[in-house]
């Protein structure tokens, strides 16, 4: 029988904290790239609608006054 290790996710054998650690790591740096990156951020993509919303308001507004 493997030796088991404690983990935060339990007992594991060795090769499953091994994957354990190098996925915990993938995960931090993917997430740490998407936030200096910008993506997925709400706060970026709401002003960026609203922009685009004045101007289409803005244009048809002009449009139905001529």
């Amino acid at each position: 029988m493997a030796i088991m290790i404690h983990s935060k996710y339990g007992y594991e054998p060795p090769e499953w904290v091994q994957a354990d650690s190098r996925l915990d790591k993938w995960y931090k740096d993917k997430k740490r790239r998407a936030s200096k990156h910008g993506a997925f951020s709400l706060d970026k993509n709401k002003e960026v609608q609203h922009e685009s919303r004045r101007v289409r308001n803005d244009a048809s507004h002009k449009h139905n006054l001529f």
